[in-house]
């Protein structure tokens, strides 16, 4: 396995990460390969975009980390960073989620970045735990997610 930065032609194996995760009802929509491209690979708050790759080239995760700006989607404090993970329950527990974000936290602190939020559903049990075992904390509650921050520096 390998990590590697995100590119355009991995958009419809991305959108096949989340559509995995949904069908297991880990998600509340599918992805397709444009909202992948428009809000993971190109956006233009991306700090970093990271895939997880397995030997055979297939796209087993990945790993969002965006500058917050004022209005954003999230509601999360301006000048954060955010970030997300989407990881195929058919490759869990590898140590994909870790490997991603070793690569995000020195993205984030080559940014400059002083804290990192990340929104999980709060029934989502795995993701939460793996958040609290990379160090995050809840500090703040958005609808049905659970807000943890994770301090950079």
């Amino acid at each position: 396995m390998k990590t590697r930065p995100a590119t355009l032609a991995d958009a419809d194996a991305m959108s096949d990460v989340l559509d995995e995760i949904f069908r297991v009802g880990k998600r509340a929509s599918a992805g397709d390969a444009a909202m992948v491209r428009e809000f993971y690979i190109e956006d233009p708050d991306r700090v970093c975009c990271t895939v997880m790759e397995a030997d055979d080239g297939c796209v087993l995760g990945f790993q969002s980390l965006k500058l917050v700006r004022a209005g954003n989607i999230y509601n999360a404090p301006v000048g954060w960073g955010v970030i997300g993970t989407h990881i195929r329950p058919s490759a869990a527990r590898m140590g994909i989620g870790k490997r991603l974000f070793a690569v995000s936290l020195k993205a984030a602190q080559e940014a400059g970045l002083k804290d990192i939020e990340a929104q999980i559903g709060a029934d989502n049990g795995e993701a939460l735990a793996f958040y609290e075992a990379m160090g995050f904390h809840t500090y703040r509650y958005e609808d049905t997610n659970m807000c943890k921050q994770f301090k950079v520096g």
